[in-house]
């Protein structure tokens, strides 16, 4: 069974399983779909969306990707598409959005087989906002498909993952998506090499990487920003954290970078046989994990997973970083 019409990288697993589920037609009304930012969740929710009410299927179970339903759920302006999400990153997805869900779905599909819901990133829901999407999964309309996405079903109630088919995607091996980087966007081998590294095996991030040259320089700004503060003082330190708090959309990006960074040292200190993200900087990953005990390190790593969960309860950015870098070790220039 060819999963080539999906034309996804990696997560073939995923495509297979959802692809027997149109071809039997044993599709479940309820999906969740986890991993980690840009790994694919989106993109496999889309083709499933288009695998499902494709006017000309090539193969059984396949999209064409050519005709008009499947452009219209491409570009995500199909009739019978709702998609829910929040304004922003750290912005809570609302209530009302989920009542007015509730609402499209009742409604009979206009011209698709299936009218789909598009729940994006949704653990950025509150728990108002879980009960009221439970409501409809509980009791779904017919000739309805739900598409939930998130980063980790143990942050949604359990009594909606529970009501759902769920999919764990995981980052897609770096050779994989080497390969997928170089057939299907032509990337050149040396380049598709380092993006397949360095965006931590997520196909929707390497991309990004490739089409926008300037997040391969922030990255590399921010990579350097870092080797900056470990040898700054408290003073300098507080200065940063204070001019990353006036561009709030630049702290999670930052921190992401800085996060996996830090798993870097740790694999290298450790001596784990694992590759490592950072392959640019390995001299400097190096150094770090023969200077920086492995126990600080893992301090580093706990930190920023604490600094994520207070960003999104709305603490003061400023002071959640400043406390992050009073973590990071004070070293000689």
């Amino acid at each position: 069974m060819s999963t080539k019409n999906w034309n996804i990288i990696g997560h073939e697993w995923a495509v297979r399983s959802l692809q027997q589920h149109v071809i039997r037609g044993i599709q479940k009304q309820a999906y969740l779909i986890t991993g980690p930012e840009s790994v694919g969740r989106r993109t496999l929710a889309i083709r499933f969306a288009q695998a499902l009410n494709c006017l000309k299927p090539p193969v059984d179970g396949g999209p064409c990707l050519g005709c008009s339903s499947c452009e219209q759920f491409e570009r995500m302006v199909h009739p019978d598409l709702t998609v829910v999400e929040s304004d922003g990153r750290g912005v809570q997805i609302k209530v009302d959005q989920v009542r007015d869900l509730q609402y499209d779905l009742h409604l009979a599909p206009y011209q698709a087989k299936y009218r789909i819901a598009l729940l994006l990133r949704f653990e950025e829901a509150n728990f108002f906002t879980y009960n009221a999407l439970l409501k409809t999964l509980e009791e779904p309309p017919a000739k309805v498909i739900i598409l939930i996405t998130a980063d980790n079903a143990e942050k949604l109630l359990p009594t909606i993952v529970s009501r759902c088919e769920v999919i764990r995607l995981q980052a897609v091996p770096a050779l994989t998506l080497n390969q997928g980087l170089q057939s299907r966007w032509l990337v050149p081998p040396a380049e598709a090499d380092l993006l397949a590294h360095i965006s931590g095996g997520r196909p929707g991030y390497s991309f990004q990487l490739y089409q926008k040259p300037e997040l391969l320089a922030q990255r590399n700004q921010w990579i350097a920003d870092l080797s900056m503060l470990l040898t700054s003082n408290r003073v300098a330190r507080f200065a940063y954290a204070d001019n990353l708090r006036k561009n709030r959309s630049d702290i999670y990006p930052s921190l992401r970078i800085w996060q996996g960074f830090w798993r870097d040292v740790l694999l290298r200190s450790g001596n784990s046989s694992s590759e490592i993200t950072n392959i640019d900087f390995e001299e400097e990953i190096d150094r770090l994990s023969q200077e920086v005990q492995k126990e600080k390190v893992i301090e580093i790593l706990t930190a920023i997973d604490r600094l994520f969960e207070l960003l999104d309860h709305n603490v003061n950015p400023r002071l959640a970083i400043e406390d992050l870098m009073l973590i990071f070790p004070f070293m000689k220039d």
